[in-house]
């Protein structure tokens, strides 16, 4: 079903006329432009609205399908599961430090990291990802660091031959694009064999963007021009693509992954 975009707050309310629609056993108001809160718990609408902004024509179906996963990994959850048969599953993910203002820090089991930006950590399902939360991790008897490490092997096994689309620019920088679309493009930042994998390609220490969850970008670190130009365009990606993380870049180098650009410098 085709719909026309709408702006914030058109959309927060076509959202929730639908939600009620579909799921009508279930407490749904507005508490904002963009915020729904189901059965008590506050949701943030702007993902959606950003996926929904990408394909107007599907916005049902996305809205909808959004919801199914969404209730479905809160039920998954909801279900105790030993570290034995989780460990495999567990995945990594970076996500801005500003998630914590929709929801409270101690209750998430996470690591921090750098550009503003924690690693967090769910359980990937057949058909929906489940977050891992505090209460897990100590029923677990893990620490945050022993999840960190346990995810950073999954997601090395996860796929082990990295499929890179290299380019080279005009400018006489070279990029290289990692676009599996799995939900874990931006985590490959945390693969420890990053700069093994890219360093040749790229002539040495190389910088990554990963505005959004689904992009990763590596690219030289010179010349000048080049880095401005592909620096502009992660900002716009930052700011239109949904699951946003960092307009900053990373400095990848032998030794780990260093903070922004800047910093670097």
């Amino acid at each position: 079903m085709s719909v026309p975009f709408m702006g914030p707050e058109a959309f927060g309310d076509f959202v929730h006329k639908l939600f009620r629609r579909n799921w009508p056993e279930r407490r749904a108001d507005l508490s904002g432009p963009l915020s729904l809160v189901v059965d008590g718990r506050s949701l943030g609408l702007e993902n959606l609205f950003r996926m929904c902004r990408q394909d107007p024509d599907r916005a049902v179906d996305i809205v909808e399908h959004y919801f199914d996963r969404l209730l479905e990994g809160d039920a998954l959850g909801a279900i105790p599961m030993p570290f034995a048969v989780a460990r495999h599953r567990i995945m990594p993910r970076i996500q801005p430090e500003s998630i914590f203002g929709q929801m409270d820090r101690e209750l998430v089991a996470h690591v921090p990291f750098v550009n503003g930006t924690v690693v967090v950590f769910v359980i990937d399902l057949p058909h929906v990802t489940v977050s891992v939360t505090t209460e897990q991790m100590i029923r677990w008897g893990v620490q945050p660091e022993e999840l960190e490490e346990v995810a950073r092997q999954n997601l090395a096994r996860y796929s082990p031959d990295l499929r890179v689309q290299v380019v080279d620019s005009t400018e006489g920088g070279r990029a290289a694009l990692v676009s599996m679309q799995d939900g874990y493009d931006a985590a490959r930042l945390l693969l420890t064999r990053l700069h093994q994998r890219l360093a040749p390609e790229l002539k040495g220490d190389f910088y990554v963007a990963t505005p959004a969850r689904d992009m990763f970008l590596a690219l030289t670190c010179d010349p000048k021009e080049f880095v401005t130009r592909l620096q502009d365009r992660v900002e716009r990606d930052y700011q239109r693509l949904p699951y946003p993380i960092t307009s900053s870049l990373f400095l990848v180098t032998r030794d780990g992954v260093a903070g922004t650009a800047a910093e670097a410098a």
